[in-house]
């Protein structure tokens, strides 16, 4: 396995949860990125990181709430969620890409994907 997240869990609205995305074998990509997906519609992006200089990027709905973040010593993206709502609701994966990006990308731009991580926020 190169890349797997976790962290996920169910919470109430307004709470937060911090979603991991370790590392064991993927080298050489230039970023990290955060998406989502619900049931019957497309795999969404969060939020992207360059894992060289740490320049973010976000989706509207993520701005202000979510928070990207690496620790390159521990090869780990986190993704910090907070005030969580209910249209929060997914499975999130996280993924690596060796394009460069210069804002929110689609889920093409990705190349090596983790095992999704459930997030559910109750009412």
């Amino acid at each position: 396995v190169q890349l797997q997240a976790f962290g996920g869990g169910l919470v109430q609205t307004g709470e937060s949860l911090r979603l991991s995305c370790a590392n064991s074998g993927r080298y050489g990509f230039y970023a990290v990125g955060w998406f989502r997906q619900v049931p019957g519609k497309e795999r969404e992006f969060v939020a992207a990181i360059s894992w060289r200089n740490g320049v973010k990027y976000y989706a509207e709905d993520a701005k202000g709430r979510f928070a990207i973040s690496r620790d390159a010593t521990q090869n780990t993206a986190y993704l910090q969620m907070n005030s969580l709502k209910v249209e929060d609701t997914a499975v999130y994966y996280c993924a690596t890409t060796v394009r460069r990006i210069f804002g929110p990308s689609g889920s093409d731009l990705y190349d090596t994907w983790g095992q999704g991580t459930l997030v559910t926020v109750s009412s």
